[in-house]
């Protein structure tokens, strides 16, 4: 499964990123490459070096995408893989009469598409048939009668030179059964999603493959998932961000001297992109946090904390986000002191050991636009040990610690 060809397609690049976040694969293997073209996805472009989709024939070393198509075409050769599908977000609706500018054989959206009607391979190669049942499937879980799906054969071979140089044709040319699976770019994007995710089911379906979904499969689950599952947590976890009502900016953000952020991120879309003393979290083509750093030596070698929270004693491990119904309090730990961002009490620096109420935390000093989650960083000296969070949104309970560190590759901060 490939999404983020083209960086101006979120419905294709999310579906597939959820496939990898949100699904567990119980009986055969899914290849997925959400983020094809990242830097055109950070840039909100179809591709700033040329179209990706149209490299796939011959194409300069001196290309910027070089590496990435020759990537691609590694996988796509494999002989693991025996079905190639391309997601992508296209215009209007595909039709095969013309209705209007939208509703025409020139538009793109909704539709299944193929090179071929057929390919003489051991398995698969029936693509039309396949298409039509993809499409069938799709016609009945459909959001509005008006979305409906149907079969687009571009008959590439019959000299369409444009389609010649695509990533389907390029693994039609080697062996493997490919489809083109698009959503209108007319609609939403989580509909867009929720007919790719019903698409690629199907999909897999036919080849037998079984998997586990964690939500109901519908637009405003699908939407839910997008905005609200989505996390990045910094030096091992030391620090955990929840990022679906993050403000804007978040000043004085404890970052290493050496102006290194690892991160990990909680969706293969997400990276973090330094510009001077700032750091800007993207999820897919959206910006969603700006940090400005507050740049300091690091000691995070304290594992846990231990926490009055309601009038219970917890341990609580450091980059947690502990949820409190009216008040909290951190006990003094030896050598340390605490900060509670936001909160000022005349003449103690070290804010262990007070009880902490939500009236008694500055509004604005909050990680989140609802004011409900604040910041309690722990120091060893002047030496940054590591952040809580503290919750009191009493609608929406989280977990005390949403690890991430322990499963998923770090990464560090790049340029553009």
């Amino acid at each position: 499964m490939v999404g983020g060809i083209q960086g101006d397609e979120p419905g294709a690049f999310m579906a597939a990123s959820l496939i990898t976040t949100h699904y567990k694969i119980t009986k055969g293997s899914v290849w997925i490459v959400p983020n094809l073209n990242f830097y055109s996805i950070i840039k909100r472009s179809r591709g700033p070096f040329g179209d990706m989709n149209r490299k796939f024939a011959a194409l300069s070393p001196e290309d910027p995408d070089y590496n990435a198509i020759q990537r691609i075409k590694s996988y796509i050769k494999s002989p693991e893989v025996k079905v190639v599908l391309n997601l992508h977000d296209g215009s209007g609706f595909y039709r095969k009469e013309f209705i209007d500018w939208s509703h025409s054989p020139n538009r793109w959206g909704q539709s299944s598409i193929i090179d071929q009607s057929a390919l003489n391979i051991e398995a698969y190669g029936n693509l039309e048939e396949i298409s039509s049942k993809v499409c069938t499937h799709l016609n009945k879980n459909l959001i509005n009668e008006k979305h409906s799906y149907m079969v687009k054969n571009t008959h590439t071979r019959l000299g369409d030179k444009e389609m010649e140089k695509t990533l389907t044709y390029f693994a039609i040319n080697n062996g493997k059964a490919a489809f083109g699976n698009e959503a209108s770019k007319n609609l939403p994007l989580n509909e867009r999603t929720y007919y790719h995710l019903v698409a690629l089911e199907k999909y897999m379906e036919i080849m037998g493959i079984e998997f586990e979904r964690k939500f109901d499969l519908d637009a405003l689950s699908v939407r839910h998932v997008i905005d609200h599952d989505i996390y990045i947590s910094f030096y091992d976890d030391k620090i955990q961000l929840p990022l679906s009502q993050i403000r804007d900016v978040l000043k004085y953000f404890p970052i290493k001297k050496d102006g290194n952020l690892e991160f990990t991120p909680s969706n293969p879309l997400m990276t973090v992109i330094k510009e001077n003393d700032t750091y800007m979290i993207h999820y897919g083509n959206r910006k969603l946090a700006t940090l400005k750093a507050d740049y300091l030596d690091m000691d995070v070698q304290q594992k846990f904390i231990t926490m009055n929270v309601d009038g219970k004693q917890k341990n609580v491990s450091i980059g947690s986000v502990v949820d409190v119904e009216e008040n909290f309090e951190i006990e003094p730990i030896k050598d340390f002191r605490v900060n509670i961002i936001g909160f000022v009490q005349k003449g103690k620096r070290d804010e262990s050991g007070v009880q902490v109420s939500r009236d008694k935390i500055l509004k604005r000093y909050s990680i989140d636009r609802n004011g409900k989650i604040f910041r309690v960083e722990i120091y060893k000296d002047n030496k940054f040990a590591g952040m809580v969070l503290v919750n009191f949104d009493k609608n929406r309970k989280m977990s005390e610690n949403i690890s991430m560190a322990s499963s998923k590759e770090k990464s560090t901060t790049a340029k553009l």
